[in-house]
């Protein structure tokens, strides 16, 4: 308390990259599902508000439109366990000039997800009369989102899967193109490392022992994530092994963390505990399908004002002065004569 406060901010370097806030849209499949133009929606609204936003392999608006419409996107790919797929998509973002390439490695074979099989949604999308029956009952995004995009754009494509248009997401030959992921080793993204030019991340480690071959193999990066809690069932939150991975990572190695945030004190806590940045998805996703790029604007500011807000009340003014001694532990013992704590 009684420190000057007034002159706070939240700006930070990532890879080399200045950023107004120290989080970011996170990659978000069938964003374009969601919203109209999803991708191009989120995107934008990054670049405004000067975040990354990270778009997704599993995404429907050709990756090629989203580097040029917003050039500080990073791309996320699923990539099989074949030398011929990897290079082709590989160059392909790389002709498109994205400056990082993220690759999401938690994904080696298809979750049971169970909440998608409960709202009946699969992929590939099987029409019935329960999806038909949704799409009656909520107008706005039948006629706003999914007629729209049918007159404009026909019938959606995985379009980045790899190095060409991929399937429809009616067809059954879309689970082809995302297979072959049980395959991908280190010996995979050694050949990555060697082909792409620029900053690479790896997207899914839980594990101490991963983030150090991580550094060893030539990332310059990893986002510390378990997918949202779709994959293994029970698996550790991020938030929970992170200070163990920054420890694994050692110093000058960008460790970000995704997964759970909502809130501006999410935010600080992941950076407290010694992620660089972290990424937010759901969130800006109910945005875009609320209010479009003005709604996901309107998203990015909440959360800004959360974290400008939060700093000042921590009597801090800059995310660098963030470190452990700003929390405590569930469990830990009191301060003498304190209450307990929560």
């Amino acid at each position: 308390m009684l420190r000057n406060v007034s002159e706070r901010t939240q700006a930070t370097t990532l890879l080399g990259r200045a950023y107004a806030s120290p989080f970011g849209i996170a990659p978000m499949g069938i964003s374009a599902l969601t919203a109209y133009d999803g991708d191009l929606v989120l995107a934008r609204a990054a670049a405004a508000a000067g975040i990354p936003m990270i778009m997704s392999g599993t995404s429907l608006i050709p990756l090629e439109e989203v580097a040029a419409a917003a050039p500080g996107a990073w791309f996320q790919a699923y990539l099989p366990g074949e030398v011929p797929k990897i290079e082709a998509l590989v160059d392909r973002v790389d002709r498109a000039g994205f400056d990082t390439l993220v690759l999401t490695v938690d994904t080696a074979v298809l979750a049971n997800r169970e909440n998608n099989v409960r709202a009946g949604f699969s992929t590939p999308l099987k029409p019935s009369l329960g999806l038909a029956w949704q799409g009656i009952t909520h107008p706005r995004w039948l006629f706003g989102t999914a007629a729209r995009t049918l007159l404009r754009r026909g019938m959606p494509h995985f379009e980045n899967a790899s190095a060409s248009r991929g399937a429809p997401i009616l067809s059954s030959r879309s689970v082809r193109d995302f297979g072959a992921k049980d395959r991908l080793d280190w010996d995979h993204f050694a050949l990555i490392r060697k082909r792409w030019p620029r900053t690479l991340v790896i997207k899914g480690i839980l594990s101490p022992q991963d983030a150090r071959l991580a550094r060893e193999a030539g990332a310059d990066g990893i986002i510390v994530s378990n997918h949202g809690g779709r994959q293994l069932d029970g698996a550790v939150s991020p938030l929970r092994v992170l200070p163990e991975v920054v420890q694994a990572a050692g110093s000058g190695f960008a460790v970000m963390m995704d997964g759970g945030v909502r809130r501006g004190t999410d935010v600080l806590k992941a950076l407290a505990l010694g992620a660089e940045f972290v990424f937010v998805g759901r969130p800006f996703g109910y945005a875009a399908a609320v209010g479009a790029e003005a709604g996901v604007r309107h998203a990015i500011r909440i959360l800004h004002d959360e974290v400008q807000r939060d700093l000042g009340l921590l009597g801090l003014t800059s995310i660098q002065q963030l470190g452990a001694g700003c929390l405590r532990r569930r469990g830990d013992a009191a301060a003498p004569g304190s209450a307990p704590g929560p």
